[in-house]
């Protein structure tokens, strides 16, 4: 299949309009129509209905495997490039609101770093198709264990940092004086969902065997702020990181005691890295 063909059908889909899709591709309508036939012609099946524009099953399916391919294709690229260019002035790190550790701070160079804070799921496709030379990603994790990242390229990854988890609580709640908490045991209490900035619930979920973990509130947001707030004013508990969860006002971190689980950071790059980044990379590595 013609990945050119492939990002038109995927635009189209997404948008639910040729004409849209046309003008964000920078195509002619009739180009973007021909895209598709040829696909369509191609598969031997039609991918998209016409009015209204929506996908079929078969498109569907399509969809599934398209967006997958196109990102490794672009690492593909990505990599590449990274092995053949030389080493470029600065550096971009991608990173979640709680993954930036007092050594990653004193890593970083004095000059010409951008930092953009992405959801957990953004970070390995952005190191992977190159638009960040570094990634940070942090979870819930055993002791020592690695994350589970999705296979988007062949990224190499680095454990920087583990740290102990702690659940966030209003100050005025009844467990807020304990000197500990085990996560069986707050299976029904009200959570919020905050997948990109607490440690997400379905982690919860899988460290405990199973249990409810119910959301009272979602939040999409990657402000540690926002969260901490939402909490204060009793709209849910969320796990963080103890360095994150202490000190946040109106709110108690207790100690998760079970099970035993860390806090744990990991440092993604592509290849051999050069310039600023490999500076960085070989900091982290090198620190106590």
């Amino acid at each position: 299949m013609d990945p050119h063909l492939l990002r038109t059908y995927i635009t189209v889909a997404r948008l639910a309009s040729f004409s849209q899709a046309a003008r964000e591709l920078g195509y002619t309508q009739s180009a973007v129509s021909q895209h598709i036939a040829a696909l369509e012609q191609d598969l031997g099946a039609p991918l998209l209905t016409r009015r209204p524009v929506v996908p079929t099953p078969a498109g569907e399916r399509l969809l599934e495997h398209a967006e997958p391919l196109l990102l490794r294709l672009d690492a593909a690229r990505a990599d590449v490039v990274r092995i053949a260019a030389a080493p470029r002035y600065g550096l971009t790190l991608a990173t979640t609101p709680t993954a930036v550790t007092p050594a990653v701070l004193t890593a970083l160079p004095p000059a010409g770093v951008t930092l953009r804070v992405l959801t957990r799921a953004e970070i390995p496709a952005a190191v992977a198709t190159g638009t960040a030379d570094l990634g940070l990603v942090d979870g819930l994790a055993a002791p020592s264990d690695p994350l589970r990242l999705p296979d988007v390229a062949p990224l190499t990854t680095h454990g920087i940092a583990e740290e102990p988890v702690s659940v966030l609580l209003p100050a005025g709640h009844p467990l807020a004086g304990r000197p500990g908490l085990r996560l069986g045991d707050l299976r029904d209490a009200r959570w919020l969902d905050a997948p990109d900035t607490a440690l997400p619930l379905a982690e919860a979920r899988a460290a405990s065997a199973g249990g409810a973990f119910r959301p009272a509130l979602r939040y999409e947001g990657t402000d540690l702020h926002t969260l901490t707030a939402l909490v204060a004013a009793g709209h849910g508990l969320a796990l963080l990181p103890r360095s994150a969860a202490t000190g946040a006002a109106g709110t108690v971190a207790v100690p998760l005691t079970a099970p035993r689980v860390a806090h744990r950071t990991e440092l993604l790059h592509g290849g051999a890295s050069a310039g600023a980044a490999g500076e960085v990379v070989r900091g982290l590595l090198s620190g106590p």
